[in-house]
């Protein structure tokens, strides 16, 4: 909970340091969609107040695919 972890955002133009104390959320993973929410010091790094993991955009319930399948063999 008292850890700090340092990583940085990007929009791919721009790449922003980033400091988080707490637990990142379980879907947290390197080249994945994050939001961050905090302040961007003077300094230029970026305090994150909290870190939320983006789902995959393509994600799907395993009930839609399933769906999707069973139509596409008709």
């Amino acid at each position: 909970e008292g850890m700090t972890t340092r990583f940085a955002i990007t929009d791919t133009a721009k790449e922003i340091p980033v400091a988080y104390t707490g637990i990142l959320p379980d879907l947290f993973r390197d080249g994945k969609g994050a939001i961050v929410q905090g302040k961007l010091g003077a300094d230029g790094l970026f305090s994150a107040s909290e870190v939320l993991a983006k789902h995959d955009e393509n994600y799907m319930p395993p009930e839609a695919q399933h769906a999707i399948e069973q139509a596409q063999k008709k």
